[in-house]
């Protein structure tokens, strides 16, 4: 193949300056740690905490975009209406946001004078420095992952296939158990693993808005960055390896999905 060699060689050169070798740096620094050392890095009570906080705010944040996800993208696939552009514009808002704009702009709507924030308040609804407001951040930065993920496949959709079921007398929600479902399954699976990595990996959007109090609204990241600045170099390599570990477990589970997909649309 004309050129694969140095296309091959620039990209691998690329990979390994800009992601392989901090990669390898931190499992190295990890590694270097005793047992005991690791273990007390990644299992005091504030490590626990946080890893309580981060994963459970990322599940609910991922069943949320789940929901509200997949209904952006069958609308923004299947009709058109007066802003269908700028809405379709406004899902890829996240993407191009800094995270500190965005947690500054969660924190001013959600907090108790805020426009949200003052709503939501007499109702014993508390949002910003809350762990609420830590779902909410990490909803706002990973809901494009679901949309863009199922929106391409609802469009590729043939119209036919659904008419012909509803004419021999299926109904709808048989003829979306039987021929929507399964075309839209590893598209809708692999968007929503990758918008809880996104998820699991937020630190700019949550700091504004949780407050930050240990063992109540601190995050992995940012307990991470904490250890970073007190200097204590082991826990951070530790909690850090720990994230990575499950960012592996994410990312294999997301490649497992797209392959699944690939193989049912080749069946088709």
């Amino acid at each position: 193949m004309p050129g694969f060699g140095l296309t091959a060689g620039v990209t691998l050169t690329y990979l390994g300056l800009i992601v392989l070798a901090p990669l390898a740096a931190l499992v190295w620094k990890a590694a270097g740690l005793g047992p005991a050392e690791f273990w007390r890095g990644i299992s005091s009570e504030r490590a626990l905490a946080t890893y309580r906080l981060t994963l459970g705010c990322a599940v609910a944040a991922t069943a949320a975009n789940a929901v509200v996800g997949a209904l952006f993208a069958w609308t923004l696939a299947r009709y058109r209406f007066p802003g269908h552009r700028l809405l379709d514009a406004l899902i890829d808002l996240p993407f191009a946001l800094p995270t500190a704009v965005a947690g500054i702009t969660l924190s001013a709507i959600f907090a108790p004078t805020g426009w949200a924030g003052r709503l939501l308040e007499p109702l014993g609804v508390k949002v910003a420095y809350a762990p609420a407001g830590v779902a909410v951040a990490m909803a706002f930065t990973s809901l494009p992952f679901v949309v863009r993920s199922l929106q391409p496949v609802i469009e590729d959709l043939d119209p036919a296939e659904e008419e012909a079921a509803l004419s021999l007398g299926a109904a709808e929600w048989r003829t979306f158990q039987r021929v929507l479902a399964p075309a839209l399954a590893p598209a809708f699976a692999s968007g929503c693993a990758m918008a809880f990595a996104r998820a699991l990996s937020e630190y700019g959007a949550i700091i504004f808005i949780a407050g930050n109090v240990p063992l109540r609204t601190e995050v992995t990241t940012l307990l991470t960055y904490i250890r970073l600045e007190e200097f204590d170099y082991p826990s951070a390599a530790a909690l850090a390896s720990a994230l990575l570990g499950l960012s592996f477990v994410t990312l294999f589970a997301v490649n497992a999905l797209q392959l699944w997909g690939r193989r049912r649309e080749t069946r088709r």
